[in-house]
């Protein structure tokens, strides 16, 4: 190697090795760090330092020491590109995380309204999100119910959702797939129909199945409710994956008012095995933001 070039890599640390290759160099793998959680990085997170190229990515988080990844988007990516993201992480031994499963009505009810049309409509959803799932390794997929409907009363509107659910899950058992509900918080989201994680909690018991979990977003949940460590302590059997972001901001921990040190060590006594998603933006742009984003999660895994 160049004794200029291994300067400038110096300089940046690991991290900044990616702008000089491909990201094979054994430099990199052999100093890819060792998390205790499995946190899962989002397509385009780390564009700067790894490049455009999906694949360039992937191979970007693996020699990080990533373990998985998550793409709400999947479900709409090209089948030629699903297939050689599918490939890429399975060679790198990358697990896949959450995709969206469905169109979401932000704006008007959806599977609270008890419309058979809307019904059969998610549930077309579900059966061709099964198709992506296995054509790239996944397990879990994301599930938003949509926007309350203000002519129904509340109970009426929660035994729609559990109905409807009921039927996806029946179409998600036999795959080993599983859905999982995200309560949204009010201020970004305002008027949609899941908004809490009792709420999510009481409908996974009713749906009473493995392929119906909770996906709890920590970042949501502080706005909405905020006590995060005893609700995730009372939803602990219905949760199937978690996300994370820090409030204010939606960046990453370490930017905001959330304790992470402590809620990642909770979920790390608990023996969680899943995945966490980064759903969140990068406090500073370019290169330096996410090379800030890697320093976060080192910082922050490292007390659990």
């Amino acid at each position: 190697m160049d004794r200029r070039k291994f300067s400038k890599l110096s300089a940046f640390g690991v991290v900044g090795l990616s702008e000089y290759g491909r990201f094979s160099n054994s430099f990199v793998k052999n100093k890819a760090y060792k998390y205790n959680l499995d946190y899962a990085p989002h397509l385009d997170m780390f564009k700067n330092l790894a490049g455009e190229d999906p694949i360039d990515q992937l191979n970007f988080i693996a020699d990080l020491g990533f373990k998985s990844f998550e793409d709400n988007d999947m479900r709409k990516r090209e089948i030629s590109l699903q297939e050689l993201m599918a490939k890429t992480m399975q060679k790198r031994g990358i697990r896949m995380g959450v995709f969206v499963a469905h169109e979401i009505y932000w704006k008007r009810p959806n599977l609270a309204s008890g419309d058979k049309a809307l019904q059969s409509e998610f549930l077309n959803y579900i059966k061709k999100a099964i198709k992506v799932a296995k054509r790239v390794n996944a397990k879990w997929m994301t599930v938003v119910p949509g926007h309350v409907d203000l002519t129904k009363n509340i109970a009426y509107q929660t035994a729609n959702v559990i109905e409807v659910l009921k039927k996806a899950s029946n179409l998600l058992e036999p795959h080993g797939l599983v859905m999982v509900l995200e309560p949204l918080n009010f201020r970004d989201h305002p008027g949609l129909f899941l908004s809490e994680s009792p709420q999510a909690y009481e409908i996974c018991k009713s749906v009473n199945s493995p392929s119906c979990k909770i996906l709890f977003d920590i970042y949501h949940q502080q706005i909405q409710e905020g006590n995060l460590i005893p609700n995730i302590e009372k939803c602990w059997d219905e949760i199937g994956y978690f996300q994370i972001g820090d409030n204010p901001g939606r960046n990453e921990p370490t930017t905001g008012e959330i304790n992470y040190n402590n809620v990642f060590k909770y979920i790390h006594s608990r023996g969680y095995q899943g995945i966490l998603g980064m759903e969140h933006g990068n406090s500073f742009k370019g290169k330096e933001g996410e090379l800030k984003v890697i320093n976060a999660y080192k910082r922050v895994d490292k007390f659990i």
